[in-house]
């Protein structure tokens, strides 16, 4: 269902909790234009809570194609590093069909857990030499899934500090700014109401600091965020050190000025005094709890941290589920300081804020209009089975709560991605 249109779910969120009564406006252009008791005729969203899609702010699709694999360890215990070598294989047999394919599966299953706008840190970008081929599957993915699209592609030049591209990171390559520059214009050329763009630096390992320093200020001109990795593991720390005489975080805050465009994923090992400088500074960080736990990354330090600088993403999409992305990132939280209620908001509530940061966190680390119930903004919306068993004597107040801690997204019954509502597909 397109075009203009008016909707009443038995429960809206409003931002900070649920209400009845509540209608959603959506113009014909896939807009927000009011939300209240407006006492028009709706379409009812008869046993269903509307609330914001989610916002998965960092997300490599491809690596889909790795779910199940290398979970044994006949050498011993594994690392990211060794993970590193199975996605380098991967790399290597990903034909164009093939790709597409896993790109289209990952979106599918987003969609279908209620995520509406993924921003896709896109790194695999070639066929042959500097083709840039694969930038365009990415695009045609989401576009036959019918998801807000915010493409990432990479600047990636070394392949380690110092070092040159080795297997499988060959077809990461941009060998200069300028080349990777004449690869986002391309790609701005089909841009659209569900496809934009961002500046990516891959990380410290992929580029070096001058090199960051460029990138950045030519996305802060033209107005784009920049995202980049961080601090995921200790040895991309000692390696910066031993070559740049600084951490990653150091690095990155020696390279730029204002941080406001910029959202640093994982900054797993950052300090503390490295990490406030960077909030200080207008940054923001994505938090990926479900492959950090999966790659032995470590848990984040987050005391402190203002829920509006923080976002999730599914990252390697070994699982996909930013229902227990939320989780995780208190549980990890809870594990890490031996207590219970360390994600909250200012009313010390851990349901709203998990949720601010899985919609409105990821929106505006992606810097886009969506990911809040309001005029103006995307009708990018989710809607769940209030029927479901799982939510069984959970009251409005509660339900937030009970979905986050309780149950999964396989609970939203249908998505609206720009006013176009599609029911989730069986399994």
């Amino acid at each position: 269902m397109s075009g203009h249109q008016v909707v009443e779910a038995d429960l809206t969120w409003t931002g900070h909790r649920f209400e009845a009564g509540v209608q959603v406006e959506i113009d014909l252009a896939g807009r927000i234009a009011r939300v209240g008791r407006l006492g028009a005729r709706a379409r009812r969203l008869t046993d269903r809570a509307l609330l914001p899609g989610f916002v998965n702010a960092h997300s490599h699709a491809f690596q889909r194609g790795l779910r199940g694999l290398g979970e044994t360890f006949p050498a011993g215990a594994g690392s990211f590093w060794t993970w590193r070598e199975a996605m380098y294989e991967l790399v290597e047999q990903l034909t164009p069909d093939r790709f597409l394919d896993l790109t289209t599966a990952a979106f599918r299953e987003m969609r279908a857990a209620g995520v509406t706008t993924v921003g896709e840190f896109h790194y695999v970008r070639h066929l042959g030499d500097l083709d840039f081929e694969l930038d365009r599957l990415v695009i045609e993915a989401a576009r036959a899934v019918g998801l807000r699209l915010a493409l990432l592609p990479t600047n990636y030049r070394t392949g380690g500090i110092g070092q040159p591209l080795g297997r499988g990171q060959r077809r990461f390559s941009t060998p200069t700014p300028e080349a990777y520059w004449r690869s986002l214009d391309a790609l701005q050329a089909e841009a659209g109401d569900l496809v934009t763009v961002g500046a990516v630096v891959h990380s410290l390992r992929a580029a070096d600091p001058g090199e960051i320093a460029e990138i950045h200020a030519e996305s802060v001109r033209r107005g784009l965020v920049f995202h980049i990795h961080v601090e995921e593991q200790r040895r991309e720390i000692e390696e910066c050190l031993t070559a740049h005489g600084v951490t990653p975080m150091r690095a990155l805050l020696g390279a730029i000025g204002s941080a406001a465009n910029v959202t640093a994923i994982h900054c797993t090992h950052t300090s503390d005094h490295d990490r406030l400088e960077f909030l200080d500074r207008g940054g923001r960080i994505c938090c990926c709890p479900l492959t950090e736990g999966n790659l032995g990354d470590g848990i984040p330090a987050l005391a402190g941290v203002a829920i509006d600088r923080l976002c999730l993403g599914t990252d390697s999409n070994a699982r996909i589920d930013l229902v227990e992305e939320c989780r995780w990132l208190e549980y990890g939280q809870r594990l890490a300081g031996e207590a219970r209620g360390m994600v909250k908001d200012a009313h010390g509530s851990v349901g709203p804020a998990l949720l601010r940061i899985a919609t409105a966190g990821g929106a505006e680390a992606l810097g886009l209009a969506t990911g809040r119930i309001a005029p103006g903004f995307w009708a990018d919306l989710q809607a769940l089975d209030l029927t479901a068993p799982d939510l069984a004597g959970a009251g409005p107040d509660a339900l937030v709560d009970a979905w986050l801690f309780g149950a999964s997204g396989a609970l939203v019954a249908e998505t609206c991605v720009a006013g176009r509502w599609e029911a989730r597909r069986p399994s």
